[in-house]
């Protein structure tokens, strides 16, 4: 059972399959399925990374960088992996929180909550100035401006629930989905034309770690879970699919872009797909990739903008963080959570840049992964008995071995990361504690 305070509850409660006891009630209408899920789970990872990160992670794998980006994806996957067993065991809207709360004292659980919906509201925040550029190639509006109004809109769109806004997803995915396919199709007939394999085995796992970037988002697949139907097995299952999808779809836009372009066009384009489309087909080709990447941005805020006021919903319901934020309308969204999460989101938009604060939330996120791997370790050992409806294989006693891998790997790669971020990041886990302390209650679920 859960834990208080790092130690075990003594409340006598009885958990079914889905990890929901015999004291919770349902909050959200379950209508999600597996579609959906991993629909959103693509939309998430695919984000707008892929039409950022290609150029620089060229530049350092050289002709190879679609080995990148498949290095990148094992990586992934490892900590993929735990996220997979616990959400199947833990199948609750608050994800990390809800997961390290199983195996660490409160105050603990309730900073990585804190934490993770931080950077997903720093996300929402980037991610829709990111919209406003690419806007600003088609008409001349204030970045900021068209940020908010995203924002509000995506906002509004989780307030409606769930249902229509699964449906407005899959539908945006599509177009995302759809746009890195023509771009792969647009290089087959140039495949051959560069080398796809020169650059050194350095400079793939460089840009590798590089690329780890692109990856990240799989975890907020977790924050649905509340809202889909039969939990436990739909997201893991989701979340592998779309860890899947999206590696090959990389993969496939890596190889065109280089076939097309040849590694030096890659590094110098600013927009390597959008110049794919136009040295093959025309201008109109790039203006319709243009389009694709506001779509994917779109998209992208919609999500996080829903994990964060979920993340912020679970921490509430549990009384770690104030009580207002676990009121839920008509079954349907964590309106004063949401209204919280716009509110933040708006607010970071006035400090313009947030190069810096995102930064320091990609150190967080890598934070988290670690504890995410710890609490898999641990669980196996403090709780063996518990159902795992996904269980990691490969073990040497009870230790599951791609966990540890996982946390290696998490290391290594955050060597990539700003030093300067790690001082945010501290600020960021202060607050968070502050808050938790002068707002947490006696738990409703104990």
């Amino acid at each position: 059972m859960p834990t208080c305070c790092g130690k075990p509850s003594t409340a006598k409660l009885v958990s079914n399959p889905h990890g929901v006891t015999s004291r919770e009630k349902h909050a959200f209408d379950r209508v999600l399925g597996l579609p959906q899920v991993t629909m959103s789970g693509v939309a998430v990872i695919i984000g707008a990374g892929i039409f950022v990160l290609l150029g620089p992670a060229t530049q350092e794998a050289g002709g190879a960088v679609w080995l990148s980006f498949v290095v990148a994806a094992i990586l992934s996957a490892l900590t993929a992996f735990s996220y997979m067993e616990l959400a199947s065991m833990f199948p609750k809207a608050s994800s990390e929180h809800e997961f390290t709360r199983q195996v660490f004292p409160r105050w603990v659980s309730a900073v990585v909550g804190w934490s993770m919906a931080t950077a997903l509201v720093v996300a929402a925040s980037t991610v829709s100035l990111g919209f406003g550029r690419y806007l600003r190639e088609f008409f001349d509006v204030d970045e900021r401006i068209t940020a908010g109004v995203l924002i509000l809109v995506m906002a509004y769109v989780s307030y409606l629930g769930m249902e229509r806004a699964a449906w407005m997803i899959i539908g945006m995915a599509g177009i995302e989905i759809g746009a890195l396919v023509i771009v792969a199709l647009l290089g087959v007939p140039s495949i051959g034309d560069h080398d796809l394999f020169s650059g050194s085995l350095s400079g793939v796992l460089s840009a590798a770690g590089l690329v780890f970037f692109a990856f990240i988002g799989f975890d907020e697949v977790i924050t649905l879970a509340e809202e889909t139907r039969d939990p436990a097995r739909t997201v893991p299952r989701a979340l592998l699919a779309a860890l899947a999808i999206s590696t090959v779809l990389y993969v496939a836009v890596a190889i065109a872009a280089v076939s097309v372009l040849g590694v030096s066009g890659v590094v110098g384009a600013e927009r390597p797909l959008a110049q794919v489309g136009q040295v093959v087909v025309g201008s109109w080709a790039a203006d319709a990739l243009s389009v694709a990447a506001l779509v994917s941005t779109g998209t992208t805020v919609l999500l996080v903008v829903t994990a964060a006021s979920r993340m912020f919903y679970g921490m509430a319901r549990v009384a770690d963080f104030p009580g207002a934020l676990a009121a839920v309308r008509h079954r349907r969204v964590p309106l004063n959570a949401l209204v919280l999460t716009v509110a933040v989101a708006l607010g970071f938009l006035l400090l313009g840049n947030l190069k810096t604060l995102a930064a320091a939330t990609d150190a967080l996120i890598y934070l988290i992964f670690l504890l995410v791997n710890v609490v898999v370790i641990v669980l196996r050992f403090t709780k063996p008995h518990l159902q795992r409806p996904f269980r990691i294989r490969g073990t040497v006693g009870r230790l599951p071995l791609l966990p540890v891998a996982a946390f290696v790997v998490v290391l290594v790669v955050a060597r990539e990361l700003q030093q300067e971020s790690f001082w945010m990041v501290g600020a960021v886990l202060v607050v968070g504690l502050v808050v938790h302390l002068v707002s947490r209650r006696p738990n409703p679920m104990l």
